[in-house]
């Protein structure tokens, strides 16, 4: 899947699935100094049970390390992520 960096206005960013001008999964951020401070993140129904949001948070977790940045996690899924799997310990804030 190719999500799309999208700059949401301020300090908010997101990477984006849209299709036929559709939002189908998105994960949000805030930046917040050199902290992605993860708030969002959405998965429509037709692409739920697909690992959709594990891709998305692993496409944030790979432009976190690209530009040297740490992860602090606010949104369920990610919380629950950031529990569950060891993947994201080196960008944990």
């Amino acid at each position: 899947m190719n999500f799309e960096f999208t700059e949401l206005g301020g300090d908010a960013f997101a990477f984006q699935l849209i299709k036929d001008g559709t939002m189908q999964a998105e994960i949000t951020w805030t930046m917040l100094g050199d902290v992605m401070v993860m708030d969002h993140t959405f998965v429509s129904q037709e692409l739920r049970g697909q690992g959709v949001a594990k891709k998305l948070l692993d496409r944030a977790a790979e432009y976190a390390r690209e530009h040297d940045y740490r992860m602090e996690a606010v949104c369920s899924y990610v919380v629950t992520a950031f529990e569950r799997y060891k993947d994201y310990d080196d960008i944990k804030a």
